[in-house]
């Protein structure tokens, strides 16, 4: 399951617009609006981009996208 609230933690730390995110992402505002609010899923693809675009490390994306657990 998404961890909705960090990521969007992270879409704030960029100062991007969820516009220009969505834009990005090529998908519509509503649509990343849908996606945030756990209305519809992201894919794997839109993962990868979105990551890509506010530039996330591999562990924050794991725990954004994946709930990434630790191993110890």
């Amino acid at each position: 399951m998404v961890d909705t609230m960090r990521l969007r933690e992270h879409i704030q730390k960029s100062g991007y617009k969820l516009g220009f995110i969505a834009d990005k992402m090529g998908i519509s505002s509503n649509t990343l609006r849908l996606k945030l609010m756990q209305q519809t899923d992201f894919k794997v693809e839109e993962a990868r981009c979105l990551s890509q675009l506010l530039n996330l490390s591999a562990e924050e994306r794991d725990d954004c996208f994946w709930g990434r657990t630790t191993v110890e």
